[in-house]
Order: structure tokens, then C-alpha cells, then sequence
């Protein structure tokens, strides 16, 4: 084990020590021992290196707020240990770490596969709205409801220590670190990168995820050339844990077979066949004209600041919410389009995303000022975005309250009926 730097992960090593890497990395909530009943095996073969997420499992609250920046912080933990290249094996959240390793640093990755990932994991609302849950009533009900969102009901009921052993992992993560991730996984979006992933990958899902099951898996092996699918029977998002030898014998059989050959380290290139030398054939005398190359094409200079729309949509979607934006963007028609191209571009675009005041400041502002014009339904969507920016509801509170002395009682009264019924569908945990 090791000590943590802020720029590296927690991390072990199992197996001898002159054998290649192969990393396995946990999903979201999880720890390394995910990976225990797999070690046996697997360490025969490979340098087992297994990590755990920020704030997960005892290692150093650091939050990560991207996957490209979690993927950075296990690069760095591999520079310095001297590890250039080795085999990934992630699971879920450490599943998208891999893809990104894939796509940004694909020299250091001699063979992928990824366990119950997807391309896209569900929608930014979506993890978003945990954020907003676990903000406000801690990890407690996150935990509560893994057992059923990672394993198929038959095994949970038959291993009631390994379901409890899963409760105890989420309720001791550091809630920090665990938001932060969701906000990671809101963003994670590479569907469209898939095909510049050139490494051998094994896509694993079990049958049963309703997680991201094999539906994602499927969209992941139709994207990525070099891939295979394997699907696990009667085993759902943690199928490591509840399918041990399966996965243990999927990814032997894999790393075994699949395993890219290293760059040449004296021209940094990947050794591969020479194409079959074709005949030349002698061009026959020009007919006509012979084209030209064409000067390159000098484009205008662009004057003034850019257009501020796409700054702004992307604004109003974090802070909104994709379906609330989606449906004022629907509803919109000839009469009132240009309205939501203009609140679009100036409100969000020219202010939300000025640099000057965070969004936590923001919410703070404009609920201050809905209060004073009584504007309750622009209140209610924006007490969800105040939630969505990292403001508790006791600070939305500390707003009203504050509002109530500048803006009056009953402006004041008002808005807290209004907000109270949206905090508490925002902040009641989903059965």
C-alpha cells in the first residue's frame, strides 16, 4: 500500500513483481476488494495494481471532477512506480477511466477490458439528481438501495455478509468525493470517440444489470474495432463479485490472448506487418489539364467576441437540466422562439458564465431577486438548479430568510412554500 500524494491514487500491488501489469480498477462506491476473489488467480500470471477512488475505502479525500482528471492521477501513481505499460481491467466508473486511457494514451495500454461500463452512463440529470441527494441527506440512502441496483435478488438474499460488506463500502465513502464523481459521470460522454480506439477489449456485462447492462454493452463493442462481448449469466452490475470465476477465467483468457505489442522504444512506433508490395504501374500521358494544388484559403478575420449561444446552452443545460431545457426548447414556436434564443445567449451565455461569481453565488443572487418580483414558477426551477449547483437546503433557507428582511414577509412566505415542495421531491431518496 502507499502513501498519497493529491495528484496520485491509493494503490496495491499482489503477485511477482517481474510479471506485467495488469491494473483492476473498482467501480463507484467500491473499493479494491472488489477485486479479492479474482487476485488468486490473476497473480499467477501479472503484477496485480489495484486502486482506490478518491475518498473511497480509506484513501485521501481529493476530489477528482472528471474522468480525465482521475485518469491523469493514475497515470502519474504509474510514472512514479516506473509501470509504462500494462493491462486494464475497470469496472463501471473505472470502466470509463479505461476507455479514456484508450482514447488519450492509447501507448500505454496493451490490452482493455471493461466490466458493466457504457460510453454514456445515463443521463447528466441523472447523476446530477444524486448529487443533489446525497448533498442533502448523506450517503446513507445511496447505500441502502446498492444491494439492489448491484446484485440480482437470488444472490442478495444468499449472501446477506457480502450484501452488508457492500452497504458498509458506500456508507463509508466520502461524500465529497462520491458528488464529485457523479458530476464526473454526468459529463462522460464519448460515443462518438469509440472507432479511435485501437486497443484489444473485452466488453463483460452481466445478463441481469439494469444498471448498464447489455444494451451499453452492445453499444461499446459496435463502436470500438477490436472488441468482443462477453455476457455473463445470472449476474448483475457487480459481476465480478457475484460471478468470481467467471470473470476471473474471461480475463485470463483475454490478457492471455490479447495482450498488443510494446512501441519500439527507439522510434516510439508499434512493430506491425509491411503491407504486400503492389505493382507500379506507369501513368498513362496527361489528357487534359493537370490539376494544381490550390493555394491554402485565408479566412476572414472573425471581429468581435464570438457568439455566446453555445456558451450558453451548454450553461443552461448544467445548471437546468437537460428535460427542463428540452421542454421550454420544444414548446418553443415561431412567436416565442426568438425568446429562448435570447435567454439563451444573454442570460446564460453573457452572464451565468461570467467568470466573476461561482453558480453556488448565482443561485444565491437570483433566487433573492425571483423572491422579490414574485416570480414563483421561475423560483421552483431555479431552487432545482440552486440544489444542482451545490447549495444544501438549509443554505436556500438562509437565502429566504434573508430575503424575507429586503423583499418582505409575504413575498417571503410564498416562496417558502414554493421551495419547501421542491426540496422535498428533489431530496426525498427514490424507492
Amino acid at each position: 500500500m502507499s502513501e498519497t500524494p493529491m495528484n496520485t491514487l491509493q494503490y496495491r500491488f499482489d503477485g511477482p513483481e517481474d510479471a506485467p501489469v495488469l491494473i483492476l480498477g473498482p467501480s463507484l462506491g467500491t473499493t479494491w476488494h472488489m477485486w479479492d476473489r479474482q487476485i488468486p488467480e490473476l497473480s499467477k500470471n501479472w503484477r496485480i495494481f489495484r486502486f482506490d477512488l478518491p475518498g473511497h475505502g480509506g484513501a485521501p479525500a481529493y476530489p477528482a471532477g472528471s474522468v480525465t482528471e482521475l485518469a491523469g492521477r493514475l497515470l502519474a501513481t504509474l510514472d512514479g512506480l516506473g509501470v509504462q505499460r500494462f493491462g486494464y481491467a475497470g469496472c463501471a466508473f473505472s470502466g470509463a477511466i479505461g476507455i479514456e486511457l484508450a482514447l488519450r494514451h492509447p501507448e500505454r495500454i496493451a490490452s482493455l477490458a471493461v466490466i458493466a461500463a457504457s460510453p454514456r452512463f445515463g443521463s447528466a440529470d441523472e447523476f446530477r439528481q444524486r448529487g443533489v441527494i446525497v448533498r442533502s441527506n448523506g450517503l446513507d440512502p445511496i447505500a441502502r438501495s446498492s444491494p439492489e441496483r448491484w446484485f440480482t435478488s437470488g444472490f442478495a438474499a444468499a449472501q446477506p455478509a457480502i450484501t452488508e460488506w457492500a452497504v458498509q463500502m458506500v456508507r463509508t465513502t466520502d461524500p465529497g468525493c462520491y458528488i464529485a464523481a457523479c458530476e464526473a459521470l454526468a459529463a462522460f460522454d464519448v460515443r462518438v470517440e469509440l472507432g479511435r480506439i485501437g486497443v484489444p477489449t473485452l466488453v463483460l456485462v452481466g445478463s441481469d444489470d439494469q444498471v448498464t447492462g447489455p444494451a451499453e454493452a452492445r453499444t461499446l463493442v459496435a463502436g470500438i474495432p477490436d472488441a468482443r462481448l462477453a455476457v455473463v449469466p445470472g449476474a448483475s452490475h457487480l459481476v465480478p463479485v457475484e460471478q468470481p470465476a467467471a470473470v476471473t477465467d474471461l480475463l485470463v483468457r483475454h490478457f492471455s490472448t490479447a495482450w498488443q505489442p510494446a512501441y519500439d522504444s527507439a522510434t516510439g512506433q508499434m512493430a506491425i506487418p509491411a503491407a504486400p508490395v503492389k505493382p507500379v504501374l506507369a501513368a498513362p500521358p496527361p489528357v487534359g489539364p493537370v490539376a494544381e494544388i490550390a493555394p491554402p484559403v485565408v479566412q476572414p478575420a472573425v471581429l468581435g467576441r464570438p457568439d455566446p449561444y453555445d456558451a450558453g446552452i451548454k450553461v443552461r443545460r448544467e445548471v437546468l437540466g437537460d428535460a427542463h431545457v428540452d421542454r421550454a426548447l420544444a414548446s418553443a414556436d415561431e412567436f416565442s422562439g426568438d425568446f429562448q434564443e435570447f435567454i439563451t445567449r444573454y442570460a446564460w451565455g453573457e452572464i451565468w458564465d461570467r467568470p466573476g461569481l461561482d453558480r453556488r453565488s448565482r443561485s444565491c443572487v437570483t433566487l433573492t431577486a425571483l423572491v422579490a418580483g414574485g416570480h414563483l414558477d421561475e423560483l421552483a426551477f431555479h431552487t432545482r438548479a440552486a440544489l444542482r449547483n451545490g447549495l444544501t437546503p438549509d443554505e436556500i433557507k438562509e437565502v429566504l430568510l434573508q430575503a424575507a428582511v429586503y423583499c418582505g414577509v409575504p413575498a417571503a412566505n410564498s416562496a417558502f412554500k414554493v421551495a419547501q415542495q421542491v426540496i422535498r421531491e428533489e431530496t426525498t431518496p427514490q424507492e
